[in-house]
């Protein structure tokens, strides 16, 4: 009887470590409370934002981050819990569920493993207002790009009135 729930279980705990392989982070939440619709709608987030979110027994999580990068956040598994997943952007699962919890305040980030550190609650609402990489590197890219078109607007007047000059 024992080894039948035990190889019931191994599928789950499986899929879980297909998950974390490759994680850049790991975010849990306590999703108590939370309607289906809010669910639904968060679902969806998550998804768009390339997060996989995911409600699993604790038990579960814990046998899956056991031995990995992510097995500081075992004392946070109590309770109901979530876990989101991103592999690709390290700061999209604290950002979306923090952005969603201001719509839903049932929704509690717990704590989370970014790029191998581990934050606790207070820590990962700070993660969760870096903006992604694609947003910090286009402000980046304009912040390059504005002293560059100054200097040729520049250059361009200078030459305007050189010529302007070499009319009259």
């Amino acid at each position: 009887m024992l080894v039948a729930k035990v190889e019931e279980k191994s599928p789950i705990v499986e899929e879980i470590k297909g998950h974390l392989d490759g994680a850049k982070s790991v975010v849990l939440a306590d999703y108590l409370g939370l309607t289906v619709e809010q669910d639904t709608k968060l679902r969806r987030a998550t998804r768009e934002a390339g997060v996989v979110y995911k409600v699993y027994k604790n038990t579960m999580i814990k046998r899956a981050v056991e031995g990995t990068e992510f097995e500081s956040i075992i004392p946070d598994l109590e309770g109901p819990t979530a876990i989101a997943i991103s592999k690709e952007d390290a700061t999209a699962p604290a950002r979306v569920l923090a952005t969603f919890a201001k719509k839903a305040p049932k929704l509690e980030l717990k704590s989370g493993v970014v790029e191998g550190t581990y934050y606790d609650q207070a820590g990962i609402q700070v993660i969760a207002t870096i903006p992604s990489r694609e947003e910090l590197l286009s402000k980046f890219l304009g912040s390059i790009q504005s002293p560059i078109t100054n200097f040729a607007r520049v250059i361009k007047q200078v030459a305007e009135q050189k010529e302007s000059g070499a009319e009259a």
